[in-house]
């Protein structure tokens, strides 16, 4: 961690500031959600993935400057509070970088609600008056959504291929039905006007 502060300094960082741990927080989730959002982009995400990303979105959404007038300043308690949700953060985002490496996405995501929860612990401290609804109450409401996308997938339209075959067979064949009334119709046309 003394290495990584030593970078922030390089940065042009203060790392003195009582506030860098909301920068922090911010900056490493964020990371954290599109590593993950990557992860899962090219599927249908699940109830819980869906869940996930919103949470970190809400954790992270109108995310303050460190010399906002509603951040407040912490007392060495809440300070000594920060470290330890931050060390955990921390834990959460290494263990979420082993599971990237072995592709088990499942674990990602638990491990991106635990660094999320993280996060919102450090912004509450900071902004107290910042409302973030929890994971529970967001993955009851991502979950109702998702049971209603679901629904509106209706099993009957999968069709197979042999059902596609003959749709297509159908269309053609009466594609050449009309294009042959159509050519029979002119011809009886031709020949009327040639009695004329």
């Amino acid at each position: 961690m003394k290495a990584d502060y030593q970078l922030a300094k390089d940065r042009g960082i203060d790392i003195n500031d009582p506030r860098i741990g909301l920068k922090i927080a911010s900056e490493r989730l964020a990371i954290v959600r599109y590593v993950f959002l990557v992860q899962v982009e090219d599927g249908i995400a699940t109830a819980d993935q869906r869940a996930s990303l919103e949470y970190a979105d809400a954790a992270l959404v109108g995310w303050p400057e460190m010399d906002a007038d509603d951040v407040v300043d912490l007392d060495e308690d809440g300070k000594k509070t920060v470290a330890e949700r931050l060390a955990a953060m921390e834990h959460y985002i290494a263990e979420f970088s082993k599971q990237e490496s072995e592709g088990n996405v499942d674990a990602m995501n638990d491990l991106l609600v635990r660094a999320t929860e993280c996060v919102a612990s450090v912004r509450r401290l900071y902004q107290p008056d910042f409302p973030i609804p929890t994971f529970a109450e967001i993955r009851h409401v991502v979950q109702d959504e998702y049971d209603e996308d679901m629904g509106k997938i209706d099993p009957s339209e999968h069709t197979t291929v042999e059902a596609i075959e003959e749709q297509t067979e159908q269309a053609d064949e009466k594609r050449e039905e009309t294009e042959e009334q159509a050519k029979n119709a002119g011809d009886a046309k031709d020949a009327s006007e040639g009695k004329a």
